[in-house]
């Protein structure tokens, strides 16, 4: 699948202090609208994640390119939604197209304080009816080694998900075993599967770690179902959170997670 980063290059950057602790963001964005598409509020957003002070936000659900919204919406951004979203506060950013139609695209994105060195979008659909991905991005993050940052958005049926979690583990074997690397986004998990495939792989997830069971993150209003997930390798997490109280209640059909990252 084609990609699209912004990038600024760590030759660059002045000399900066060792970073040891990251916070990290994950939200399906819903494409910018509310449930069932009733406003867009994509600014609104993005103003709510500015307030939030987050090294590293993972979005699942991002318009890439549309031509059909600038026309019905008149507070339509000129710019792709990751890059709109990213502003001044998110220099780097990278996107990954999972769909692809006529009149857009919409895939993931990860938005980053630090540089983004290189990145992949993986390609793990299943069949044609839902075009799945997974980004990987690596970071330079001052005073460690790269830091490898992965955005998930899984399919919605079960035989899809063990599928793309067994690309996803394939893809957590092929990084070097020292490196910390984090994992965030909407897996679709309602039943929990996913935990119990990923641990072979020796991640960790955040609210599981803390309170012995996934985040309840969707739908937005009332969350009771388990779709969102935040896991880690090499690092340790600390102080999650769902942000279900408002305005996130009503930003999304899917509450964001926020979580300390120890490096």
């Amino acid at each position: 699948m084609t990609s699209i980063a912004n990038t600024n290059a760590k030759a660059d950057w002045p000399e900066l202090n060792s970073v040891h602790s990251l916070r990290i963001l994950t939200l399906n964005t819903h494409k910018g609208f509310t449930t069932f598409n009733r406003r867009f509020i994509l600014p609104e957003l993005r103003d709510a994640v500015r307030q939030t002070a987050t090294d590293i936000v993972f979005l699942q659900e991002v318009l890439g390119a549309n031509t059909q919204y600038p026309e019905r919406y008149p507070n339509w951004p000129v710019a792709p939604q990751y890059e709109f979203l990213a502003d001044s506060m998110w220099s780097d950013f990278s996107y990954g197209r999972n769909a692809v139609y006529p009149h857009g695209d919409h895939g993931n994105a990860l938005l980053s304080k630090f540089p983004i060195l290189r990145y992949e979008n993986i390609n793990v659909s299943v069949g044609t009816i839902e075009q799945r991905g997974l980004l990987h991005s690596v970071l330079f993050v001052p005073g460690q080694q790269q830091v490898h940052a992965i955005c998930v958005h899984l399919g919605l049926r079960e035989s899809h998900r063990r599928r793309q979690l067994a690309l996803l583990g394939e893809l957590l074997e092929s990084l070097p075993s020292d490196a910390p690397v984090i994992i965030a986004g909407d897996f679709n998990d309602w039943r929990k599967r996913a935990d119990a495939t990923l641990a072979h792989h020796g991640v960790t997830e955040a609210f599981v770690k803390e309170f012995g069971a996934p985040a309840r993150s969707f739908p937005a209003r009332f969350p009771f179902l388990c779709l969102d997930r935040v896991y880690v390798r090499n690092a340790t997490t600390h102080n999650p959170q769902i942000l279900h109280k408002r305005p996130w209640s009503h930003l999304s059909d899917h509450v964001p997670l926020s979580v300390e990252i120890r490096l």
